[in-house]
């Protein structure tokens, strides 16, 4: 069966509100989780709410297990099956022939796409306009599922709002200043440096440079096509040993600091070659350090300084794993303005979060089809474009 994105399921899937599917836009669904390598968790969870126009039979949910879908989400489709007996029949599924997939770059494209990121990468910071802007991050904690206050080890974190920070980021002359403004939208009495829990710094180019110099002799690697934004775009997988690392993992309390290996993805516009996120995550953590997971993803995206375009931090997130307590910062970068001895922002409270569809990532469309152009609106390989 063709495999389509259907803009009312992926916009809001996981987490939403009850949705009302028929049959076909249920399976349309699946496929695309499977695809996307959601968890089994999340897509159950999903299902749980979701109401079917039409009913769900055994030989449509046999159908799906063939594509790979997991235990849970073979439970939950069984319990829809179950609510669903009194509903008219669906229309048979007719399988269509799958897409043409999208040709993957030769092995000489690729080294000179990455070789132009590296060019890119390294030039990033020297590049940068001197500009302030706000950053706002929200500080998130939760009892890991499986320990004595975090439920079931099959249950989803209960995240907690622990705090929420406002700050005053200026770049000038290729160095960052990090002032806090609010804690909880009242002004703040101490510095940003003097804050407990967790914080970070340097997401204007050090996370490149350190994957992309050359002292670092990270291997690259294709990894997929993929959609950011509603642009498709190249992932690439890449890894730094730890010998080559420069990524620190500090637990300031207890005066620790190791510096692991890591891997993640990259994420680059076909055409220009520039970075449009990356993805960080901590591999070898001694099993004594009390940071057992730690993970970084960075979104950039164009915003405008001053009547210029430049490719700027947008929204990023830190994930870390302390053992029995996770935690979850996530940081936002908005109101950017041209710098200047005299530029402010008026901080009457935080900005509002940035919308999740702006950093989702969905399967590439087919290819020869442009969603941009209005006479493919209504094309199968558009729908949520």
């Amino acid at each position: 069966m063709r495999y389509r994105l259907l803009a009312a399921v992926f916009a809001f899937c996981l987490g939403a509100t009850a949705q009302t599917l028929s049959v076909k836009e249920l399976v349309s669904f699946l496929q695309s989780s499977v695809q996307l390598k959601q968890s089994d968790r999340d897509v159950a969870n999903y299902l749980a709410k979701v109401k079917l126009k039409e009913r769900l039979d055994a030989r449509t949910i046999e159908e799906l297990q063939s594509y790979g879908i997991g235990v849970k989400t073979l439970q939950a489709l069984n319990a829809l099956r179950d609510r669903t007996q009194a509903l008219a029949a669906a229309a048979p599924l007719v399988r269509e022939a799958p897409p043409k997939p999208i040709p993957i770059p030769s092995s000489e494209e690729q080294a000179a796409i990455v070789g132009d990121m590296r060019e890119y990468a390294l030039g990033y910071s020297k590049n940068l306009p001197d500009f302030i802007c706000t950053q706002v991050t929200r500080r998130y904690g939760a009892a890991k599922p499986g320990t004595r206050y975090g439920g079931s080890v099959a249950s989803d974190p209960s995240w907690q709002k622990l705090d929420e920070l406002t700050i005053r980021l200026s770049y000038f002359e290729q160095k960052e200043d990090y002032k806090l403004i609010l804690v909880n939208n009242t002004l703040a009495k101490q510095d940003y440096k003097s804050l407990g829990g967790s914080t970070s710094s340097g997401d204007f180019g050090s996370m490149l440079k350190q994957i992309f110099e050359p002292k670092s002799e990270a291997r690259f690697e294709w990894d997929r096509w993929t959609t950011l934004r509603g642009h498709r775009a190249m992932s690439f997988a890449y890894h730094v040993s730890q010998a080559r690392s420069k990524w620190h993992i500090v637990v300031k309390d207890a005066g620790l600091d190791i510096v692991p290996a890591y891997h993640g993805r990259v994420v680059v516009d076909p055409d220009t070659h520039v970075v449009l996120r990356v993805t960080l995550m901590a591999d070898g953590i001694p099993p004594d350090f009390p940071v057992r997971k730690a993970e970084e993803t960075l979104d950039y995206d164009y915003t405008d300084i001053s009547g210029h375009t430049f490719l700027l931090p947008l929204k990023g997130e830190v994930d870390m794993d302390g053992g029995d307590f996770l935690t979850k910062n996530t940081l936002e970068f908005v109101l950017y303005k041209k710098y200047s001895a005299e530029s402010e922002i008026k901080y009457a409270e935080a900005p509002p979060e940035i919308p999740a569809e702006k950093t989702t990532e969905t399967p590439a469309a087919k290819p020869g089809i442009d969603c941009k152009d209005p006479k493919n609106k209504d094309a199968k390989e558009c729908k949520g474009r």
